[in-house]
């Protein structure tokens, strides 16, 4: 899937951390709109990667880190996209046919004004192999 290829190159920024609670209270209603939009609202200017009609995906950094943002036609290949990218770990911040992707710190960052759901990919930090 080539919107696969973009995530999982930005994954490798990604790292491990913990959920704050507390800043569940502070989270406003999932945005909406274009990858430029959203982009815009967390004054971002995105560096295009893919522009499909399936999916939009580009390269944001702002204060906070680097990042992946990519916007989708359907929530069912959004749905798909994210399935297929957890398996290779990070943090994933949700929102309605968007998806921001990262580290930790700077998903926690993004929901602070974009909103959404923060989904954490697989953890494979604990798998090794075994010598002998």
């Amino acid at each position: 899937m080539l919107a696969m290829a973009g995530a999982a190159a930005v994954l490798a920024l990604a790292g491990c951390g913990s959920a704050d609670s507390d800043a569940a209270a502070k989270i406003p209603a999932a945005a909406t709109g274009s990858l430029e939009s959203l982009a815009a609202k967390v004054k971002c200017k995105p560096d295009m990667q893919i522009d499909s009609d399936e999916v939009r995906q580009a390269i944001c950094k702002t204060s906070d880190g680097k990042y992946v943002f990519a916007t989708f036609a359907t929530d069912r290949g959004q749905r798909e996209w994210i399935n297929d990218a957890k398996d290779y770990g990070g943090f994933y911040l949700v929102g309605r046919k968007w998806v921001a992707v990262g580290d930790d710190k700077v998903v926690k960052a993004l929901q602070t004004t974009l909103g959404g759901d923060e989904e954490i990919g697989t953890n494979h930090s604990a798998h090794s192999g075994h010598s002998g």
